[in-house]
């Protein structure tokens, strides 16, 4: 099964990568030729790569992994946001924050205080307050959603990472392996794919390039899930079946009992119906002599 077609990739730029000038020596087996100074990136190597990362994040997510979508480049902020909360996954767009991974108690401490801020403004606290506190919060607010709003509900660290164009996001990738959280990036020919677990040769810069492979990625968390979900519906399906039919042995036992003591009553009429009514036995010879008599 192919994730990724050649035409797909073709018809949405995925091979074009940067100036000859401007490459990675690193990435140099990765790329298939040159064209009038832009490399051109090998899309056989991209598929394969692509399928490995595409399986990897399909059987993590199906033991409960979480990703983060990690994109803060103008032309991919909308594809990461969109994709994350339709995958259902974590995102950062807009900004880096140093420590969001190595220093995460402190970056979830200012998440709860986002979220205080948001209770307050909804449950009519600001009105209450001067007008000057109330703007100064909300502009800390406004603030606060613009950085933490992807993160809002990622209250452990992540199990994988997600990024676009690591060379960007070089600090990300450096707290991911500080923290031994695998990486999988899109890596352009500008970039160092040793620092990345599961590189995806491929165009960084292109609005459409990288919407076609992060919502590959996407389909891949949504693929884990719903085998998870299957899995449950599965097991809650047996464990129906299983209840259904103690509760229709336990039915029909008590069937049985019933009819069993149907049974007897039904013995012991027939036995009360067998014996002699009128005179008992005693009396019997007395009215034979009163006879003869």
């Amino acid at each position: 099964m192919d994730f990724l077609t050649m035409k797909e990739m073709l018809e949405t730029g995925v091979h074009f990568g940067h100036r000859t000038q401007r490459w990675n020596p690193k990435m140099k087996k990765y790329i298939f030729t040159e064209r009038k100074g832009i490399h051109i990136i090998d899309l056989e190597s991209t598929q394969e790569l692509f399928q490995e990362a595409y399986n990897f994040i399909r059987e993590e997510t199906r033991s409960g992994a979480e990703v983060l979508f990690v994109g803060t480049k103008r032309q991919v902020r909308n594809t990461i946001e969109e994709e994350a909360e339709r995958a259902g996954a974590h995102y950062v767009n807009h900004r880096w924050l140093g420590g969001t991974l190595t220093n995460f108690h402190t970056i979830r401490e200012s998440v709860e205080r986002m979220l205080k801020l948001e209770q307050m403004a909804e449950d009519d606290t600001f009105e209450k307050l001067p007008n000057k506190e109330v703007v100064k919060l909300r502009r800390e607010l406004n603030k606060m959603q613009r950085n933490y709003d992807g993160i809002r509900n990622m209250t452990s660290l992540p199990d994988i990472l997600y990024v676009i164009d690591p060379q960007v996001e070089d600090i990300a990738v450096h707290e991911a392996r500080i923290l031994n959280i695998p990486v999988v990036a899109v890596t352009d020919t500008n970039c160092d794919p040793d620092l990345i677990d599961f590189p995806i040769p491929g165009n960084d810069d292109a609005i459409k390039a990288t919407r076609l492979l992060t919502s590959r990625l996407a389909d891949a968390i949504i693929e884990g899930r719903e085998g998870v979900d299957q899995e449950r519906a599965e097991e809650e399906a047996e464990e129906e079946t299983a209840q259904a039919e103690d509760e229709e042995e336990t039915e029909e036992e008590e069937l049985k009992e019933e009819a069993e003591g149907a049974t007897e009553e039904e013995e012991e009429v027939k036995e009360e119906a067998e014996e002699p009514i009128g005179v008992r036995p005693e009396e019997t010879p007395a009215m034979e002599e009163t006879s003869s008599e």
